[in-house]
Order: structure tokens, then C-alpha cells, then sequence
């Protein structure tokens, strides 16, 4: 499952998604993210699918590929789901066993919620399975540079916020590599008594450790040796051009925002 995680991995096309500024795909996402919010019923979550999904037919991202990757985060989805289905009692009785009782208004809040976490995980994917790490380091400095005036260290913190996405999948690789490599030599933290399936982690984040601080200091070592000093004085090799179709997308994004407001209860 470590392997096939797909949070942080870059997948090359030439897609309508592909083809947007790094800064129109990073302002979408975080204008998206207050979007969300106005959904409230039926209607608007409906309309909150479906623009989800017309995303990812612009991006050529199947979702099939999308879902198969997502399945650790698809596990916090159901507990969010049973979270609400349980411990909400509001409405009518739907069904009820023993001292198990789902009620209306948690079975309505549990799909709200679970549509609302399921569209931002799919979203925020999109962004960085269409945008190279260092398109998200160059747009993220862009987007921040005003912050310059309050002594930010803006470069510093999107180089950082670049390099966490893409050892987030080479990290993901190398834990199911140790995995395989402990089941392998009989251990197994799958199965037996939760005591017993902590002890079985310990081996797993050891070597998980090691091989990290192990990267990081080569990376910060291969910094050193090329002269990187921050980002004072350094010119960019792509620059970043700002076309029609981005204005375009944030305009969608705030007439769809203005929809699902006028749909709202």
C-alpha cells in the first residue's frame, strides 16, 4: 500500500491541467478549499462532485488510478464517516441494534463531511500529480514574495515546502521496501496482540530513520558543493508566464462558487 501512495508524485502530460501557471493551480487550490465550505445540502454537494470530477477529466488523471492510490487516506474517510454516523444524534431514528442507533441527521453529516474530505484530498492530488516540484517552489515564492517586505524568509520556505513533496513518495517507497524486508526475516505487524504489533514497528522506523536523516544529508551536502547560498540573487532557468486560460480557470472557480451560494438552504 507505502508504494502506491501517491500524495507528492509527478506525472508528466499534456493536459489542460498540466498547462496551467503553477500559480493559478495554487490559488485554486487554496480558494477551493474555502469553496467547500459553502455546500451545505444536497444540491450543492452533487455540484461539488461533479466539478471534482470535471477536474480530473481536464487533468487525464483516471480515477481509478486516483482511488487505488488514495486507499490510507480512504481509511481516515470511513472512520470520519462512522465518526458522525455514531456520535451524531439529531433527527429521526434510521435504524437501530441493540444499543447501536443511527440517526438522520448523523447519516446526512457523514456523507457532507466525507464528500467534503474526499473532494480536497482529489483536488490537492491533482496539484501535485500535474506540477513538477520545482513548478510548486517556483509558483509558492512567486505567490509569497510580498511577504518579503515582513522579513519573510519566502525562498527558504517554498524550497523546504518542495523538497517535503518530493521525498514524501521516496519515503513511502523506502517504507515498503523495509516492510518487505522485515516480513521477510519473520516479522509480521499485520497480525497478534496490539502490544505485539508496536514492538513489530520498532525495526520498521529505525532503518525508516536512518535512511531520512541519511538523505537529507546528502541533499544538503549536494546544495553545498553546487553553491547554493538562499535565494538572494538567483536567476530563474523557467520563467513563469501568466496566459488567458488561468485567469480563465479562477473565473470558473468563483461563478461555481457563486453557484453553489445560490443553491445554499
Amino acid at each position: 500500500m507505502m508504494e502506491k501512495m501517491i500524495f507528492g508524485r509527478y506525472i508528466p502530460g499534456d493536459s489542460f491541467v498540466h498547462q496551467l501557471d503553477p500559480r493559478a493551480k495554487i490559488l485554486f487550490v487554496f480558494l477551493f478549499i474555502a469553496v467547500v465550505f459553502i455546500a451545505n445540502n444536497a444540491v450543492t454537494y452533487a455540484l461539488l462532485l461533479a466539478f471534482t470530477l470535471l477536474v480530473i477529466v481536464l487533468s487525464k488523471i483516471r480515477l481509478y488510478f486516483l482511488i487505488n492510490g488514495l486507499k490510507p487516506v480512504l481509511i481516515l474517510l470511513i472512520f470520519t464517516f462512522l465518526l458522525h454516523i455514531f456520535f451524531t444524534r439529531e433527527g429521526d431514528v434510521l435504524l437501530e441494534i441493540g444499543f447501536i442507533e443511527v440517526y438522520e441527521e448523523g447519516l446526512r453529516q457523514g456523507i457532507f463531511i466525507s464528500i467534503r474530505f474526499l473532494v480536497l484530498v482529489f483536488i490537492t492530488s491533482i496539484l501535485t500529480l500535474t506540477t513538477s516540484p520545482i513548478s510548486i517552489t517556483d509558483g509558492t515564492e512567486v505567490l509569497l514574495h510580498p511577504f518579503k517586505r515582513l522579513k519573510l524568509p519566502v525562498h527558504e520556505l517554498a524550497l523546504m515546502m518542495s523538497i517535503s513533496l518530493r521525498f514524501i513518495p521516496t519515503l513511502m517507497d523506502e517504507t515498503g521496501k523495509i516492510l518487505k524486508a522485515q516480513t521477510a526475516r519473520g516479522s509480521d505487524i499485520s497480525s497478534g496482540p496490539l502490544k505485539e504489533r508496536l514492538r513489530a514497528v520498532t525495526p520498521l522506523l529505525i532503518p525508516l530513520f536512518v535512511s531520512a536523516f541519511k538523505r537529507a544529508e546528502d541533499l544538503a551536502t549536494a546544495m553545498e558543493v553546487r553553491g547554493y547560498r538562499g535565494g538572494e540573487g538567483r536567476t530563474r532557468y523557467r520563467q513563469l508566464e501568466w496566459a488567458g486560460r488561468d485567469t480563465a480557470v479562477l473565473l470558473v472557480l468563483a461563478v461555481f462558487a457563486g453557484l453553489l451560494w445560490y443553491f445554499r438552504t
